[in-house]
């Protein structure tokens, strides 16, 4: 393994997780990937169980963006299918402490299938300066959203035999006021860091 021990930075990308000092190859995207793995698996345990929708909200799908939006394609996606294979093997990483393959087959399966998808997609339009202005990033986050709300109504209708209609009431609707506080957070935020860790590294 090579390891590179530099003052100098990536300073001026816009994926913040380049604008460290400790460049190890393989091992420092090990480390992205298990550490967003293991905050996605954090998050999942702050849910809150809806009484009319098998689907709880969860703070996932913070992790999910935040992931690609700190870590670019690469390290976002292969977080999310790191901590999707936690999950299968039968680490309690799901929401509520769940771990099987059988919960990426049940309600929640199409939200959790989207996350690396989504996490590669964010991360690629941040790779192209989506992170530096609030509006481009605003909008790529509500896209990425978008298609892990657009996998659960799916996978509902598809493989739960839900009416597509009933399906957004169940899979989409609910989640909608806590996503776009999320994308809020994460579109304000980022930018502010982005410039603060180019100053520091000039």
């Amino acid at each position: 393994m090579e390891v590179t021990i530099s003052t100098k930075t990536e300073c001026d990308s816009p994926v913040l997780a380049q604008c460290f000092g400790w460049h190890l190859g393989r091992a420092q995207d090990i480390l992205w990937a298990v550490g967003f793995s293991l905050l996605t698996g954090l998050l999942a345990q702050w849910e809150f169980r809806l009484p009319y929708s098998p689907v709880p909200l969860t703070g996932q799908t913070f992790a999910v963006l935040l992931s690609g939006a700190l870590l670019g394609s690469r390290r976002g996606f292969q977080s999310q299918m790191l901590y999707l294979a936690q999950g299968a093997a039968g680490l309690p990483v799901f929401a509520g402490g769940a771990g099987s393959m059988a919960h990426l087959l049940g309600p929640s399966g199409g939200y959790l299938w989207s996350f690396p998808l989504a996490a590669a997609v964010i991360g690629w339009l941040v790779e192209r300066g989506a992170s530096r202005r609030i509006v481009p990033l605003a909008g790529s986050l509500f896209l990425a959203d978008a298609l892990i709300l657009l996998g659960g109504v799916t996978w509902l209708s598809l493989f739960f035999h839900v009416p597509i209609g009933h399906a957004v009431h169940l899979g989409f609707f609910p989640f909608l006021a806590g996503d776009v506080a999320k994308i809020v957070f994460i579109g304000l935020s980022l930018p502010q860091l982005i410039k603060v860790a180019g100053k520091q590294h000039k």
